[in-house]
């Protein structure tokens, strides 16, 4: 699996399974939070299921940025510019790609 395309399609499958994952939990919090008292300030409860609504729903946005690189990097290989550096135009060392398929810049910049 070291060609970008399987490691950038792999990414993206692991992506979606975690934002899919992530939804599903979010949305459960969301249906506690209907049974709880609306008083977050008084139910020991409510601030608790704010804590994981407010942090699932950084994750959440994390995994969709993650998932919108991911596709960037797809369409940079598919317009021949993948594993170049935005910045200084060198190419991205192999190494980083295997770790990072969808990075934009080499270690340097």
């Amino acid at each position: 699996m070291d060609h970008p395309r399987d490691l950038l399609e792999a990414e993206r499958r692991e992506a979606l399974r975690r934002l899919a994952e992530l939804t599903g939990d979010f949305d459960e919090v969301v249906a506690a939070s209907r049974d709880t008292n609306a008083d977050d300030e008084h139910d020991p409860e409510g601030t608790t299921i704010a804590f994981e609504r407010s942090q699932l729903a950084a994750l959440l946005r994390q995994i969709r940025a993650h998932l919108a690189e991911v596709d960037a990097a797809l369409s940079r290989l598919e317009a021949g510019d993948y594993g170049r550096c935005e910045v200084c135009g060198r190419e991205i060392a192999p190494e980083r790609l295997a770790v990072r398929p969808a990075a934009r810049t080499c270690v340097t910049c």
